[in-house]
């Protein structure tokens, strides 16, 4: 807040109408962007100080607009009207059909049967409809077998035995040798009927099949649709296509298709790697193009927890492709909310319509027959407001990041070499001014944190999952007016002898210097983000160069307030879009992200980051405005009463609200633990309710509802034992280290686990060979933990080398479909020199869980005593499962 001093420094410039007037000598400020390029007296001028509610409504007027703006495009799902090739309402009714089974994980009947039966069905129907035409369609149902390792979740192991997929060869009926291919999902996690995650793009595939069968127009290449059933078991029937199915050796390029969220826009969110020409054909072809490549580098640098088939295919296949995905409402992805209803029929067009002209458009593509010679070099694309994409090599965006940035150089070098900046004056105030500006970021940043550990400590964390905009009032409010108070407080304090005009000139050209670093060194790491920072430099660097006579002339007046405004549309509007993604992304994410992560700050860091960059261009109207009272008092109004009602917890974070739900992800398996010794005898054996919370907030919020859950019954991790000795579906218990442990009665599936060591073999080079069978269920995971001094040489899964160790850990993901056989395996270990006397007996203990997610086996009458009980708001997934550790 500014003191009274400074009005009455600046009073003599000023009239009632805030005018100021004043001769310029051969040091004050006066044309040439604000430094004097000589001695020569200038004439009486008036220059412009803005009002402070003028200044305050036009920026907030601006920012609203835009946002407005962004979310008017986000709703627009179809442009123009529908060419009538891809009919949505029949795509519609496929969707509804593979849902109306409900869940369907690997191994079930509703998965396995009845998916696929109905899919078979109407591949056949549309086969039999264009047997006369110029195409012809074979299919293929592949139940592979296999193994591989993967660095995600930490990295881990997965074998699978007899799963499922579909694949459909459409091709002229002549025959051709290169293929696209199209990729879905129908299988679903437990528990969710999977439409968005990803029935619709099963349905939306049928559908771009039946429409390239009909087409009169033989097609100049081949495509391959699989309808894979088992991507949820991390990626397992994509793997088994790509590295064994004989088709898979003419597929030259793919399109996949997935779901982060439910409903809204698909947006691509990968492609590559490198062969460009696949953008190039989205941008041609898409005719609801949305896209961005700052999305495909921060999903790939592996700061979103979550993969696709995408990996597969490039990994394993070496061949490149393009990722699209649903993302909107990620808070109810993989839950029983999504349902067929709560996806738009125009979310199925545009999807249709987009992958529909891009396949067309590859079909027919000489590049598709000889990628190879094509596949050098990156794209930088982006879309504006999903109307219209850009896209350009990287090297060319490299060699324009490198134009702009000379440019905004050139500008600052040029001000710093005028006559009458003699002694580097400018740049000593160019310097002070940045660091002020770097400062206020530092200081700001760490204030909203500390607001945001308050928060947390009072036991309020996630207030702002079912009112997203009250984290943007407590933290944005506390952003923006911490810096507008540390800049007041430089404006008064700090730069007193300067001239408000000159001040608001130099914090433009500070914001220019930052964004022109930011441009430069994301460049010169070579990624195509740095588009981002091109254009923040370019737009206001224009526009303030247009608008040069009339700043220098009139000041900071309300015409040139509203022009650079304009000038930064363009570039603003686009960020705010990118700042649309990071929330819809990452909001959803933190009620999923484990009890470890602290998302408030993590939201308060994205809030503060996302002030900090929208502001950068509005730092100079701080010091252009006379006072900043009024604003800081209404910021401080905002963010206290925001304090008061978080503090007396009027903000609840979860909805069971039908329309709107904000679900509270809870996982409960009644399980029997078995733990046996060295000699194979049974040391100890208990049964109970084994829960997880998946957010932050733990059980606090279920324990009112249900007081046996409660932290007297925490469980602590037994780092004797595998996997701390609980049956983890997934290696995630980094994410989640606060569970709980309910005694319950023990649970007898009709299908027990037989767990069997079949032989025990020293090897001639000195290591132990063990070999295993085991028959159970769908779905077990498999845990190997060495002891100390020991460690694994060999085994049986994926190129035969244990690839990832979790801390001395192994974890073995396994799954099969139906009529598959029991299980065997093996693996050597090298016995320890010296064993450790105060570690478990033997060399290793291994450990095998069970997960029955489906059939009778899948819930107990203990389970379904307790899942009534809990709110509506919250969404329990529960199954039985089994845990047996033994030692050799």
């Amino acid at each position: 807040m500014e003191s009274d001093t400074a009005v009455r420094r600046i009073k003599p410039l000023v009239t009632h109408s805030y005018v100021a007037q004043e001769k310029y000598s051969s040091r004050d400020w006066s044309g040439n962007n604000g430094y004097s390029s000589g001695t020569k007296r200038k004439p009486e001028v008036s220059l412009y100080l803005l009002r402070e509610g003028l200044t305050a409504c036009l920026v907030s007027v601006f920012i609203l607009g835009l946002w407005g703006l962004v979310h008017l495009s986000l709703q627009q799902l179809v442009i123009g009207k529908p060419t009538g090739d891809f009919n949505a309402l029949r795509a519609r009714r496929h969707l509804e059909q593979i849902t109306s089974v409900g869940p369907r994980p690997v191994g079930s009947q509703e998965n396995e049967v009845l998916t696929v039966g109905y899919l078979l069905q109407q591949i056949e129907n549309i086969r039999v409809e264009t047997a006369a035409g110029p195409h012809q369609l074979t299919v293929d149902i592949q139940r592979p077998t296999g193994s591989f390792s993967i660095d995600f979740l930490g990295g881990f192991t997965s074998f699978y035995d007899h799963v499922t997929n579909i694949a459909v060869k459409l091709e002229p009926k002549g025959g051709t040798s290169h293929f696209m291919l199209a990729n879905c999902h129908f299988d679903t996690v437990a528990n969710s009927p999977g439409a968005s995650d990803d029935a619709v793009s099963c349905a939306v595939m049928l559908e771009v099949l039946h429409a390239l069968a009909n087409q009169s127009n033989p097609l100049h290449h081949g495509v391959v649709f699989l309808f894979n059933g088992a991507e949820e078991n991390i990626l397992q029937a994509s793997h088994g296509f790509i590295t064994q199915h004989p088709w898979a050796k003419q597929v030259r390029a793919f399109i996949n298709l997935e779901a982060a969220g439910v409903g809204g826009k698909e947006v691509v969110f990968q492609t590559g790697p490198e062969n460009p020409w696949l953008v190039q054909a989205y941008v041609h072809a898409a005719k609801h193009p949305f896209a961005s490549v700052v999305g495909q580098e921060v999903f790939q640098s592996g700061v979103i927890p979550s993969d696709t088939d995408f990996r597969i295919y490039r990994d394993f296949g070496n061949i490149p492709g393009i990722d699209l995905a649903f993302i909107e409402n990620g808070f109810i992805y993989h839950t029983k909310y999504d349902t067929a209803n709560r996806i738009l029929t125009d979310s199925i067009q545009r999807a249709g319509d987009n992958i529909l002209a891009v396949l067309r458009y590859l079909l027919t593509s000489k590049k598709l027959a000889d990628s190879s010679e094509y596949r050098h070099g990156n794209m930088v694309f982006f879309d504006l407001l999903g109307i219209y994409v850009v896209a350009y090599p990287a090297r060319v965006g490299t060699i324009l990041n490198y134009m702009v940035a000379a440019a905004a150089f050139l500008y600052l070098a040029k001000k710093a070499s005028l006559p009458g900046n003699g002694g580097g004056r400018y740049v000593r105030d160019l310097a002070c001014a940045t660091g002020v500006a770097v400062l206020s970021w530092f200081v700001t940043l760490m204030s909203v944190l500390i607001v945001a550990l308050l928060i947390t400590l009072l036991g309020r964390s996630m207030f702002w999952y079912n009112h997203f905009y009250t984290s943007i009032c407590l933290y944005g409010a506390a952003a923006t007016g911490k810096m507008i108070l540390i800049h007041s407080l430089a404006k008064n304090l700090y730069f007193g002898g300067v001239r408000l005009v000159e001040l608001g000139d130099l914090y433009f050209d500070v914001s220019l210097l930052l964004w022109g670093c930011s441009l430069v060194l994301l460049t010169h790491q070579g990624l195509c983000s740095a588009y981002v920072p091109m254009l923040m430099v370019a737009f206001p660097l224009a526009t303030r160069l247009l608008l040069a006579k009339e700043f220098k002339h009139r000041g900071a007046s309300v015409k040139y307030s509203v022009l650079y405004l304009v000038g930064l549309a363009l570039p603003y509007v686009h960020f705010m879009f990118l700042i649309w993604v990071v929330f819809e992304i990452f909001t959803p994410i933190m009620g999923r992200s484990g009890t470890e992560i602290p998302p408030e700050l993590v939201l308060a860091s994205l809030v503060t980051l996302t002030t900090i960059f929208l502001s950068s261009f509005f730092l100079h109207f701080i010091y252009l405005v006379r006072s900043t009272k009024w604003i800081l008092t209404g910021l401080g109004s905002v963010f206290i009463v925001m304090v008061l009602l978080i503090s007396c917890g009027f903000l609840f974070p979860y909805s069971g609200s039908p329309d709107s739900p904000r679900p509270k992800r809870v996982f409960l398996q009644h399980t029997t633990r078995t733990f046996h010794n060295l000699q194979g005898q049974v040391e100890s054996r208990d049964s109970g309710l084994w829960i997880n919370s998946f957010d932050y907030t733990g059980i606090q919020h279920i324990t009112p509802h249900i007081p046996e859950i409660n932290d007297s019954i925490r469980t602590h991790c037994r780092e004797d034992r595998p996997f701390c000795g609980y049956p983890w579906f997934l290696p995630v218990k980094f994410l989640s280290k606060k569970n709980w442990y309910l005694p319950a009665p023990e649970v007898s599936p009709s299908s027990p686990v037989e767990f069997n060591l079949l032989s025990k073999e020293e090897t001639s080079w000195g290591t132990i060979k063990m070999t295993f069978n085991v028959k159970g269920p769908s779905h077990m995971s498999l845990y190997l933990m060495p002891h100390r001094g020991a460690s694994l040489s060999t085994w049986s899964f994926g190129d035969g080398i244990p690839q990832f160790d979790l801390s001395g850990e192994y974890f073995i993901f396994y799954s099969h479909g139906l009529d598959a056989s029991s299980w065997t395996f093996w693996f050597e270990i090298q016995p320890p020199k010296d064993p450790d006397p105060s570690g478990p007996e033997g060399m290793i203990s291994v450990a095998i869980s069970t997960h029955y997610f489906f059939g009778e086996d899948q819930r107990t009458a203990q389970l379904e005593e307790i899942l009534h009980r809990f709110p509506s708001w919250a969404f329990p997934s529960a199954w039985v499962s089994t845990y047996d550790m033994y030692r050799y």
